[in-house]
This record gives structure tokens, C-alpha cells and sequence, in this order.
């Protein structure tokens, strides 16, 4: 593996005041509702009237409203630009954006929670910099609103915090964060044994069919780092395509390396279970 090439592509941030615990969470909650509808609707004269700490007091149902009207199919990029026109027009757009800095850690993470779910692509390098918070709440929140954020960037910071972003949370994030030429490219040249481990475990949540040869390619050469093989073969069992099964059977038998043999053995198991089952 070639050493990492990093750089903290950190920058000075805004700061801003915590949020205070106001009441009438339920209220901004639907006024929230009610607004993204009609600015998703086409009224471009739209305002959300409230202020950021109190989408902030509520960022779980807050969020999950963001992430619902953004998700539905007939909503595409204009639909997310409309979005974000409104939270300017209501001069949210950069107090969201500041919360990022906040000195208390509870609205940190729930502007990272709210900035994603709103598709705030701005602000991914300042969530990107919440991935070294010294809170893990926050580092939690960073990690999966870069997930939902996606795109290059956003991939390229979770991958510069590989070893240091659990492993399982990292192939998580990665798995729906990453396209698939972002997923090519980190197969072909990982930085570390840590990303290349969190790539071909992404693969596997993924159930990406695509890489299942390149796959095979790693579970069998022995120049990779054990870990990463073993990885491998979890991610050919979790694609669960049965054509896999005989090379995973011939790793089992031949393989020198016992660690390798013993995940090459559970995934054949699991992949020929799986055929019997159809």
C-alpha cells in the first residue's frame, strides 16, 4: 500500500450562540412541513418563519422532513436548489451553516443532522471538520450527514478519516456516500489498508454484482494485506451471487493463510446455502 496523502483542508470557521430550549417543537416542526411543500410546489416567494435555534431544539423530526420531501422521486436538483433559495429568503442558510461551530456539542451535531437532511451542499467542509470533533456525538452525526451529502468531496473526507472513524461505520457511510466511479477508483488505489478494507466492505452492503470478479481478484492475491482479503470474502457473501461459491471454495481448501481460509470458508458456506434456498 503507498503511504497516505493527506492535507486538514481545514479552514477558520464562523461561530455561533447554542440554541436555547424553547417550547413548541411540534409547531416549527409542521410549519417546517408545511413550507417545504409549498416552496417544493413552485411558490418561490416562500418563508419559513422560524429561527434557526428552533429547527435546531428539534433536529430528529426537523431532519426527517428535510430528508422526506428531498427524497421523492419527482424531486431533483431544482427541487433541492428551490429548497435551499427558501432557507436563504429566511435567512436560515447561513445560521444552520454556523451552528456547524457552535461551542455546544448538542448543536453541532444537530446542524450537521439538519444541514444534510436539507441537502446543504456548502457545508460539507465544515462538517467534514466535525469528523475530528472531540465529541463523539458529534463525529457520529459528521460521519452520517457526509453519508447522506454524498458526492466527491464528501467521500474524499471520510475516506482522509479512515483508521480513525470506526470501521463499520466508515463502510457504511462510504456505501452511500460513494458513486460508482468513486468506488472504482478507490479499488484501484486505496491509501491505506484501512480504506482499502472500508471499500470492499462497502461493495458487499452495497450488494454491488459489478464487483464481484475485482473482488474474487483480492479475496485470491496474497499482495494484499490480510484484512483486506478477508474483507473480500465478507463482501462476496453479503452480494450472495452464487457464481462466486467455487473460487471462494478453492480459496478455502488452498489458501495458506488460516485467517483468510476460515472467511473464505463462511462465505462459500453461506453463498452455497443460499443456492440450495432457490
Amino acid at each position: 500500500m503507498d503511504p497516505p496523502l493527506r492535507s486538514n483542508g481545514s479552514a477558520s470557521r464562523p461561530l455561533v450562540q447554542a440554541p436555547p430550549r424553547g417550547a413548541g417543537r411540534s409547531r416549527v416542526a409542521g410549519r417546517v412541513d408545511r413550507v417545504l411543500n409549498t416552496a417544493l410546489g413552485g411558490e418561490r416567494a416562500a418563508v419559513l418563519n422560524a429561527t434557526a435555534a428552533e429547527l435546531l431544539a428539534e433536529p430528529v423530526p426537523v431532519a426527517r422532513i428535510f430528508h422526506g420531501a428531498l427524497k421523492r422521486a419527482e424531486v431533483g436538483l431544482l427541487g433541492h436548489l428551490m429548497v435551499q433559495d427558501m432557507l436563504r429568503r429566511s435567512t436560515l442558510y447561513e445560521d444552520l451553516v454556523n451552528a456547524l461551530a457552535s461551542p455546544n456539542p448538542v448543536t453541532r451535531a444537530a446542524a450537521a443532522r439538519i444541514c444534510a437532511a436539507a441537502r446543504m451542499t456548502d457545508a460539507v467542509i465544515w462538517i467534514g471538520d466535525l469528523v475530528q470533533d472531540p465529541s463523539p456525538r458529534v463525529r457520529d452525526a459528521a460521519v452520517r450527514a457526509l453519508a447522506e451529502l454524498g458526492g466527491r468531496r464528501a467521500v474524499e473526507i471520510l475516506m482522509a478519516g479512515a483508521g480513525k472513524i470506526p470501521q463499520y461505520r466508515l463502510a457504511i457511510a462510504l456505501a452511500q456516500a460513494a458513486s460508482d466511479l468513486d468506488i472504482e477508483a478507490l479499488m484501484r488505489q486505496p491509501e491505506t489498508e484501512e480504506a482499502a478494507v472500508a471499500t470492499v466492505l462497502a461493495c458487499g452492503l452495497r450488494r454491488d454484482a459489478l464487483r464481484l470478479v475485482p473482488l474474487l481478484g483480492i479475496a485470491h492475491d496474497r499482495r494484499w494485506p490480510k484484512q483486506v482479503r478477508k474483507a473480500a470474502c465478507k463482501a462476496l457473501a453479503a452480494i450472495g451471487d452464487p457464481s462466486a461459491a467455487d473460487a471462494l471454495g478453492r480459496l478455502a481448501e488452498n489458501d495458506p493463510d488460516a485467517a483468510v481460509k476460515v472467511a473464505a470458508d463462511r462465505a462459500h458456506r453461506r453463498l452455497v446455502k443460499r443456492a440450495v434456498a432457490r
